[in-house]
């Protein structure tokens, strides 16, 4: 390895549903650059979000805090940034940091905080209105995307089509539409390629200066988060008709708390809640989870573009690369939902993520350790030779990931103040069991080991009851140990 500090390249794919490849009986979701990565350093199959939400969660990989200790508790906070994020701590050291994606983790953009260059917005936002976007199309001669809708979770009416060809144009304010359907344009004109192509054009132009200074590129994909619009090509990997039942989608929801049915997308909702048994028939759900699985293995690719230019232009062996997502997507689960809301299942909070650092991290490595995205602002700092002035709620994983036997927690939490209502919970995960806590709800215990898809909550079971009153006891540990005074834990 180089005795030179490493370059750092953090792709951030936002809102990926299921934590694996697939599900038990189900489709394997195709992540081929996913998988070459992770098999050339670490898979952290046990990786968790410290908030099953877009701003928090985004604001803690800036911080290495958790929200109640970095204040962006909800998309819509706008807490000022009064902790220190680790973009600026790499600008101040001599990195050349530079930004493409989505920002929406509280006030400004990463213009603000020591990027030398950045495609960057306020908030969520859209980059297909963009002129940076509109100036790609030109330049790789493409057309403007065009989408044909399949299903709607809005009134039909808030995504207008064209009169004459019947597409629909990404033109809203944010492109989080609530829909699925085919972008009948080419891939390219896909986000995820306009961001992909910027990022590798930017690598040629850092190997070609003379400039010797490291540098940290971040890309933050928009997708897969909805709306699931992949093109042909995706969705032919996978037959609407082949994908079985989703475990957990009939769960009559009547061992869950009340936040389990919240739901107000058009058509599966009713005054806030969702309609039971759901009354979109399993054909509907199996298209678009096909829609969902293939945009995941389109991300997959456009990342890939990025990988294959490291190693193309030499730079590879001196870069550190993490690959993870914000969170999860409870797509089709526990009633059949469309989006999130303030629950906490697995498929919300269970994340994929791995790293890959040649001659520090031995390849190959699959770890259970749990770890979660409150430590990666803390690694980026430590591949520098950085850390935080103050101390913070994560630890860097390169101890970790070069050294699998490094003493390491054996709890973890994630946290939620609600989405879309005023909620406030917390999950605390163990090797095998769960337990959320619900303020003035009901509480949940699973066992992740037998009942992966937590369809039988135990938090009534008399055999349970030692097992509840210790993690309880880990829980109320923890808000000690990270200064949580929001509620109390009975």
């Amino acid at each position: 390895m180089s005795n030179k500090r490493p370059n750092i390249v953090f792709i951030l794919n936002d809102h990926q549903a299921y934590y694996g490849h697939g599900w038990e009986g189900g489709p394997q979701i195709q992540r081929p650059n996913f998988d070459r990565l992770a098999s050339q350093g670490v898979l952290f199959n046990r990786a968790y979000t410290a908030c099953p939400l877009c701003g928090p969660a985004r604001r803690t990989m800036l911080t290495g805090l958790y929200p109640h200790n970095h204040g962006e508790t909800k998309n819509k906070s706008d807490h000022p940034f009064d902790r220190e994020l680790y973009l600026p701590k790499l600008t101040d050291a001599g990195y050349r940091n530079i930004y493409y994606g989505k920002w929406h983790a509280g006030p400004g953009s990463a213009h603000d905080f020591g990027c030398e260059e950045a495609f960057s917005y306020y908030g969520y936002n859209n980059p297909y209105t963009k002129p940076e976007y509109h100036d790609y199309l030109r330049r790789k001669e493409l057309p403007d995307p065009k989408i044909r809708l399949e299903r709607v979770f809005v009134p039909p009416q808030r995504l207008p089509q064209d009169s004459e060809t019947h597409l629909y144009s990404q033109n809203r304010p944010n492109c989080n539409e609530h829909a699925s359907g085919i972008m009948t344009t080419p891939k390219e004109t896909h986000e995820a390629f306009f961001l992909a192509s910027l990022a590798c054009d930017k690598l040629a132009e850092l190997a070609a200066t003379e400039d010797d200074r490291p540098f940290a590129l971040r890309v933050d994909f928009w997708g897969p988060h909805q709306p699931y619009f992949p093109t042909e090509e995706y969705v032919n990997l996978y037959p609407p008709e082949q994908i079985p039942e989703y475990p957990s989608f009939r769960d009559d929801l009547t061992t869950k708390p009340e936040l389990y049915k919240s739901e107000r997308n058009f058509g599966i909702s009713r005054e806030g809640k969702l309609i039971q048994p759901n009354p979109l028939p399993w054909s509907d759900w199996q298209q678009i989870l096909s829609r969902c699985y293939a945009q995941i293995t389109m991300m997959d690719e456009a990342a890939g573009l990025i990988l294959d230019q490291l190693d193309r232009l030499g730079l590879s062996d001196n870069t550190l690369v993490v690959w993870t997502t914000d969170h999860g997507d409870a797509v089709a689960c526990h009633g059949g939902h469309f989006d999130k809301s303030s629950y906490m299942p697995e498929e919300l909070i269970r994340i994929p993520m791995t790293l890959r650092y040649p001659g520090v991290v031995p390849a190959g490595q699959v770890s259970e350790k749990l770890v979660s995205n409150i430590d990666l602002a803390p690694t980026f700092l430590d591949a520098a030779g950085l850390a935080f002035e103050r101390p913070v709620d994560g630890s860097s994983l390169l101890p970790l990931a070069a050294n699998p036997d490094t003493p390491w927690r054996t709890e973890v939490v994630s946290e939620t103040h609600g989405h879309g209502e005023d909620a406030l919970g917390r999950a605390l995960v163990s090797e095998r069991y769960k337990y959320i806590f619900n303020e003035n709800d009901m509480d949940e215990l699973y066992d992740l080991q037998s009942d992966r898809y937590e369809m039988h909550n135990l938090i009534d079971s008399a055999e349970h009851r030692e097992l509840l009153a210790n993690m309880r006891d880990k829980l109320r540990a923890w808000q000690a140990a990270t200064g949580d005074n929001a509620y109390t834990v009975q």
